[in-house]
């Protein structure tokens, strides 16, 4: 069983910055790969971004590539996402998830943390 926990979110101007950490604890040694999805007001959920544990490998969604970076901290059991030139758009509910087997679906998902960006 893994646990995840979201934090860094808040209020921020459009063009900001800022950046979530999901700390992992439990089963760390079985990660294989963390991303992050978002979910606005009506909205469905999103991908986000994703880096595979072992190599580092990194996957974008579309409106967030060249701002948006994810990366790791092997000794920290915990993932990062560094959000820069923030728009409105990109206001919603982050949430962290991991996949502890080398397939598409991710097996453990965090509470979420909300990012609000104001115009």
């Amino acid at each position: 069983q893994v646990q995840l926990v979201e934090s860094g979110g808040g209020l921020v101007q459009a063009g900001g910055s800022l950046r979530l950490s999901c700390a992992a604890s439990g089963g760390t040694f079985s990660l294989w790969r963390m991303g992050w999805f978002r979910q606005a007001p009506g909205k469905e959920r999103e991908f986000v971004a994703a880096i595979w544990w072992g190599s580092g490998s990194t996957n974008y969604g579309d409106s967030v590539k060249g701002r948006f970076t994810i990366s790791r901290d092997n000794a920290k059991n915990t993932v990062y996402l560094q959000m820069n030139s923030l728009k409105p758009e990109d206001t919603a509910v982050y949430y962290c998830a991991t996949a502890v087997t080398p397939t598409i679906n991710y097996d453990y998902w965090g509470q979420g943390t909300q990012v609000t960006v104001s115009s």
